[in-house]
């Protein structure tokens, strides 16, 4: 299996939690930004990361979104399953992991490139990352007004998530779809100061799920 991503993306963070969960071997094809399109467009329909191609003769050639690819890898390795074995914490699960990637993925992605631009360009310098934070904040259209709503939606994600207090799975007894999403999209945010003084529990969590799949830990931790 190949993944095609951006290296810094937290929705192919969240794909990788899962190929790590599942103890599945795979690839990387680390893809630059703006170029990407060339390669993604023809494969998906979409220019968007992560794009999984499983590479196997008898399955599609390529998988594009990481909900997909969840799916996707439900169905080749059922053991350890990513969903709850019961219905209705199996739809709630997919709820929440929708919501998270939806809402919470973009309010993340806000706040984060704004900080960059502010008070944490020390984390890189560089004109490069400097140019590069700029043109995210105009593609994305991040204005104060939208991180202030931003805020507002990460405020109400950590009460979501409250259950990660006590150590606990999201849905159910074990980890599902719903924690390896947060546990991605909430990522960046351990560069952040604030969340790392006001949520510790969160990054706390964050540390123990990559550790489980055996990912590498996000800067920050």
């Amino acid at each position: 299996m190949l993944l095609l991503q951006f290296s810094t993306s937290h929705y192919c963070r969240k794909v990788r939690l899962a190929l790590g969960y599942k103890n599945l071997a795979y690839r990387v094809e680390n893809l630059t930004p703006g170029l990407h399109a060339l390669k993604l467009k023809p494969m998906t329909g979409l220019t968007t990361v992560p794009v999984l191609l499983p590479e196997e003769t008898v399955e599609p050639v390529a998988i594009a979104d990481s909900t997909a690819i969840f799916q996707y890898l439900e169905k080749i390795r059922p053991v350890p399953s990513l969903y709850p074995k019961d219905l209705a914490l199996k739809t709630r699960a997919e709820l929440l992991e929708d919501w998270l990637d939806e809402s919470i993925g973009t309010a993340t992605r806000f706040v984060y490139y704004d900080y960059r631009a502010g008070e944490g360009q020390a984390i890189d310098p560089s004109l490069l990352s400097r140019l590069l934070i700029n043109v995210v904040r105009r593609q994305y259209g991040i204005s104060p007004g939208a991180v202030k709503l931003a805020r507002s939606r990460l405020q109400l994600a950590m009460q979501v998530l409250s259950s990660w207090q006590q150590g606990s799975p999201l849905i159910g007894e074990t980890l599902s779809i719903a924690d390896l999403a947060a546990a991605a999209l909430l990522s960046p945010l351990a560069l952040l100061p604030e969340y790392r003084k006001t949520y510790p529990w969160v990054f706390e969590r964050i540390r123990a799920i990559h550790e489980s799949c055996g990912e590498p830990l996000p800067p920050g931790l």
